[in-house]
């Protein structure tokens, strides 16, 4: 049985990324190491890293992508984040929104065995968690709220390995530091671990992403003026979109209605195709 760990995801906080060579990555490890320990998930691993997977849902006209790209100062990603293939764990329905200067993450922990019905359009009902708490619950509504008036659908398999380091407690400062970030078009709600027809993307430098809920710590302070560390956008979804091409993710409107997955002879959408199948799969039930 696979083991459980403790979710300690900020659900308000500040954000800071960086772009950094493999060097400074290494040094920004030794001096973190002296304040922070490594997260739940980093712990025992080498490196105090893990696979991190993340399937990104948007419209056929790929509104929250284009949302980021144009800078708006409001804006929120669908993503549904998960850190293995094993049936048993659970996987993560994230909205994760940019309000001005901060970030609110909002996290529901589901059963992998509801996805494909989630995303195909049946109603969530609190078995749908892992285990039941009323704010995934409350997380899981809004997830689909936004889902259902977008009428969005996987587009994007990304993938990389995380660093982690957190604050012991209330984990309210976070340094990650990401590495071999890949991302390619999916359209299914299969969350697979390999990355197929993919590209690399910020493949010559370290991601770090510097985390908390309430002021800067001064000895954070301190490591971005001596390491001369300049702040820079590393969107992994908007990047990679870029990267693929955007004719390769999005996919012109077909009649395809939220729900009902209709579909006709010229769609050239993969996810409207899969999407009946697994309709059909689930049974009138779920109709």
């Amino acid at each position: 049985m696979a083991l459980m760990r403790v979710d300690r995801a900020q659900r308000q906080r500040r954000e800071i990324k960086y772009l950094i060579p493999e060097e400074r990555a290494l040094e920004v490890r030794s001096y973190v190491s002296s304040y922070l320990e490594p997260d739940e998930f980093a712990a025992g691993r080498r490196n105090n890293s893990y696979p991190v997977h993340s399937l990104y849902l948007d419209s056929n006209d790929l509104l929250t992508y284009h949302a980021a790209a144009n800078g708006e100062r409001n804006r929120f990603k669908l993503r549904i984040r998960y850190y293995d293939d094993d049936p048993t764990t659970p996987v993560f329905f994230e909205i994760k929104r940019r309000i001005n200067e901060g970030i609110v993450k909002q996290r529901a922990r589901v059963r992998r065995e509801a996805v494909r019905s989630l995303l195909v359009g049946e109603s969530p009902v609190p078995d749908h968690l892992f285990s039941w708490n009323p704010q995934h619950w409350f997380d899981l509504l809004d997830f689909r709220r936004l889902v259902d008036q977008l009428e969005a659908a996987p587009r994007a398999h990304n993938a990389y390995l995380r660093e982690a380091y957190v604050s012991a407690g209330k984990a309210s400062v976070r340094v990650t530091l990401d590495r071999d970030v890949r991302i390619c078009p999916e359209f299914s709600g299969d969350l697979g671990t390999a990355i197929e027809g993919g590209v690399g993307i910020f493949t010559d430098v370290v991601i770090l992403e510097l985390k908390f809920t309430e002021r800067m710590p001064s000895w954070m302070i301190e490591m971005v003026r001596g390491f001369e560390l300049k702040s820079s956008g590393a969107a992994k979804y908007g990047r990679g979109v870029e990267m693929l091409g955007i004719h390769r993710v999005a996919r012109r409107r077909t009649g395809f209605e939220w729900g009902s997955a209709v579909t006709t002879t010229a769609t050239s959408a993969p996810w409207l195709d899969a999407s009946a199948a697994l309709r059909g799969a689930l049974g009138p039930s779920h109709e």
